[in-house]
């Protein structure tokens, strides 16, 4: 049992080291790879850990059931999001939601006009941002654009362009069969389409080009 967990730690030590060489060079410095400690939490994702400091967590366990290239390209999309600056900061809006509308609260109380006013003004702003951040027609556009990036980033790691697309499609197609919410699912499919077309337009090109 023990050599059992032993080699399983160092299998996983050694997926999280290979996944660190496939970052740019540019990213390097201030992104880390690491398996997540969350209850049942998202195959990939990244948040903010500290100032200029990034962190992709991944779910080794469910990672572990993709072929290599599908993995490949879903971290480089998870890369590609770093880059467009489009992952979550470190959840200010939520507190600022709720001090803004305790203090609204508070000052309708003391009759205090002016700080009424800003109290309203932090509940707003944050209120949009939290609206922005779920608003799905614009996480979907994130979404196609990072996959976009992650193909490119995969051509800059060797891929032939064909290859990139249909890794990231089989992928893509890997997460729609296992996801059991309808909600994450629909957003896999409408990716996967957007790809499809995507990878059509880069077909004719080369066709044309040729």
């Amino acid at each position: 049992m023990t050599s059992y967990a032993t080699s399983t730690a160092r299998a996983e030590m050694s997926e999280l080291r290979r996944l660190k060489g496939l970052l740019p060079p540019e990213l390097q410095s201030w992104v880390t790879v690491e398996t997540t400690t969350a209850v049942n939490p998202p195959l990939i994702t990244s948040e903010e850990i500290g100032k200029d400091q990034v962190e992709i967590q991944i779910d080794l366990a469910k990672w572990d059931a993709l072929a290599t290239d599908q993995r490949n390209l879903l971290f480089w999309h998870e890369v590609a999001r770093i880059q467009n600056d489009t992952i979550p900061r470190d959840g200010w809006e939520m507190a600022a939601l709720a001090i803004g509308l305790g203090g609204a609260v508070g000052e309708l109380w003391v009759q205090d006009g002016l700080l009424l006013l800003l109290a309203l003004a932090l509940s707003g702003v944050a209120g949009w941002r939290l609206y922005q951040k779920n608003n799905g027609e614009r996480t979907l556009k994130e979404a196609t654009e990072a996959d976009e990036k992650a193909i490119a980033l995969a051509t800059r790691f060797g891929y032939s362009l064909p290859n990139a697309y249909k890794s990231l499609g089989s992928a893509l197609k890997v997460l729609i069969d296992q996801n059991p919410k309808k909600r994450q699912r629909s957003k896999y499919e409408a990716r996967l389409q957007s790809l499809k077309q995507s990878a059509a337009k880069a077909k004719a090109r080369m066709k044309s080009n040729g």
